[in-house]
């Protein structure tokens, strides 16, 4: 019978598991109607992008703490914008604008 999915298989993944947690996850699955396999894979994606996240969250803050850092130091540019702001904040006018 030829493959009728969207996504033809690529790899196989075999890895030993608990027979009590593989029966455990086989009823939960079946239980909701949906193939093991469909499970994991989601899995795996959901644990992908957490991990891509993760990757992301740190390179974000290491960038933040190099701008910040970068912001106090009078030779810099982000120190010349951030008193800027700072000097506009001060001014009365700002507000009410």
């Amino acid at each position: 019978m030829p493959r009728t999915s969207q996504h033809p298989k690529e790899t196989s993944f075999n890895f030993r598991i608990d027979p009590a947690l593989k029966s455990a996850f086989t009823k939960a699955t079946e239980a909701e109607d949906k193939p093991a396999a469909q499970v994991l894979r989601d899995f795996m994606r959901a644990y992908v992008k957490h991990c891509e996240r993760r990757v992301f969250e740190a390179e974000a803050r290491r960038q933040s703490l190099e701008a910040s850092d970068r912001a106090r130091d009078p030779n810099s540019d982000e120190y010349a914008v951030m008193s800027e702001i700072e000097a506009a904040l001060e001014d009365e006018s700002f507000w009410r604008e």
